[in-house]
């Protein structure tokens, strides 16, 4: 599937769930191929207002050929979101999209190296000007950084003995390729789990650690928040149960406001309200998408709506 042709997970609901005002100003977090943009725009009218946000090159490069006056592009992490929009003139918008995560194009691109199918440079940035490779972080992080990184991020049993065998390794030979990580990573799992590469779970969390995912999302959030007009809406895809975590919990959150301490007798009045409502159940890939598609098993998508001024937060869970 070329990049141009790819078709984002849970896409259609996505951009469904924020209610699109054909006037309103909205926000693609995560371009990649400009799959939710097109989308957007097509619900957009010639008043509307989209303006989209990545961190990775080829996505800006990939957005060249989506020529459209409503569009507007910038090549930045969503963390940068509330700067990107002060940079631009823009106050509230009406809805934000965020699709976390590595993407299909960022996945088959052996030169990017974040898969192990390919033998490649073990590179795993989304943004390649940006940061420290995968292979320079294993060159000189601490065995026990790398087995914390592995076993929080990546949710691996064997996290040590990967780490152990890892640091080994390197003092006799330099890990710069994705063929010999994962090899390594192989000759240190002593059971695999059916179905599934024993380096995958390393290399998530590898990556993850790499990009900073979780700290980006952590960031972006309360930016979301603060920027949507009253009854603006918020989109969140997730593929991983760390990332969908932090989301669900901050929704809830927001929902819920400032609760106050226990036995602490403080009145409603003086504790900041919920300054979002839950919009329906999490939604999670069809049975058809997730055959056409098997990487949208565990993509979860939560919606939530910034309250509207004198009305209280609330929502279903």
């Amino acid at each position: 599937m070329s990049d141009a042709a790819h078709v984002p997970v849970l896409a259609h609901e996505a951009v469904a769930a924020l209610a699109i005002r054909p006037d309103g100003v909205y926000v693609d977090g995560t371009f990649g191929r400009g799959g939710h943009s097109r989308l957007i725009l097509q619900q957009l009218g010639p008043a509307g207002r989209l303006i989209a946000l990545d961190r990775d090159p080829a996505a800006i490069r990939a957005g060249a050929d989506l020529r459209d006056a409503r569009l507007t592009l910038r090549r930045a992490a969503f963390s940068r979101l509330g700067a990107v929009l002060d940079e631009l003139g823009v106050a509230k918008v009406d809805g934000i999209l965020l699709d976390i995560g590595v993407s299909s194009p960022q996945l088959d691109d052996a030169a990017r190296g974040f898969s192990f199918r390919f033998d490649a440079p073990l590179d795993m940035r989304m943004d390649p000007d940006s940061g420290v490779s995968a292979a320079d972080w294993l060159a000189s992080a601490e065995e026990g950084e790398i087995c914390e990184v592995i076993r929080e991020y990546g949710e691996e049993r064997f996290a040590k003995s990967i780490a152990r065998a890892l640091v080994a390794a390197r003092q006799k030979e330099a890990i710069r390729t994705t063929g010999q990580l994962a090899n390594l990573i192989a000759a240190a799992v002593k059971r695999r789990e059916p179905g599934q590469h024993p380096a995958t779970r390393s290399f998530q969390a590898i990556r993850i650690h790499i990009n900073r995912e979780l700290e980006e999302l952590k960031a972006v959030l309360p930016q979301c928040v603060d920027r949507l007009h009253p009854g603006g809406r918020l989109a969140v895809i997730s593929f991983h149960s760390l990332e969908d975590r932090i989301v669900k919990r901050f929704l809830r959150d927001e929902a819920q406001g400032e609760q106050a301490p226990r036995r602490l007798p403080i009145p409603a009045a003086m504790l900041r309200p919920g300054r979002l409502h839950l919009v329906g159940r999490a939604q999670h890939a069809s049975a058809a998408e997730i055959a056409a598609n098997p990487r949208a098993r565990s993509a979860v998508l939560r919606v939530a709506a910034r309250v509207e001024e004198g009305i209280s937060a609330g929502g279903a869970r």
